[in-house]
């Protein structure tokens, strides 16, 4: 992972994701990434993955399922700061939400009275899949966030 300006924890099984970590050995890296600075985008289970119970990236947890199972999967449009005025058309399978939340983490969107997007530092996380919509506007938060860590990390190396 070396080398890597951001990095996407993606949607899936959370339990999974966290078992094939561990299998692989891969918390040291992830851990060095986000010690580092880098960013770190993670949607629905990659938001679980992130959260304070599990890698601890985020001062959060999250409550697995929360919208109900694969039949209540929906999709809403959502508010979301930082992207404009129009709402982004969110895509919820089987997700989460943000239970409960420290004062360092912003909440950029909200479903229901549910936190569905945040950020703490250089990690930004969504119960909702971006990916699967044509709206590339969550993604530039990210993309946003990982052009500053890459400009404030030459400039380190320069001093």
């Amino acid at each position: 992972m070396e080398g890597l300006d951001g990095l996407v924890i993606p949607g899936g099984e959370s339990t999974t994701i966290v078992k094939g970590i561990e299998s692989a050995g891969l918390e040291p890296a992830l851990r060095s990434h986000h010690q580092a600075g880098r960013p770190i985008l993670g949607t629905c289970a990659g938001l679980i993955v992130c959260d304070s119970d599990h890698l601890g990236f985020l001062d959060a947890s999250a409550r697995r399922n929360a919208f109900g199972r694969q039949l209540q999967s929906f999709e809403t449009d959502l508010e979301v700061e930082g992207i404009g005025d129009e709402p982004l058309r969110a895509v919820f399978i089987r997700a989460p939400w943000v239970e409960r939340h420290g004062p360092g983490v912003e909440v950029l969107a909200s479903y229901d009275g549910h936190p569905v997007a945040v950020r703490e530092g250089t990690v930004l996380a969504s119960s909702f899949h971006p990916e699967l919509t044509d709206d590339p506007r969550f993604h530039a938060i990210f993309m946003a966030m990982t052009t500053s860590a890459r400009s404030r990390a030459k400039e380190e190396a320069a001093r």
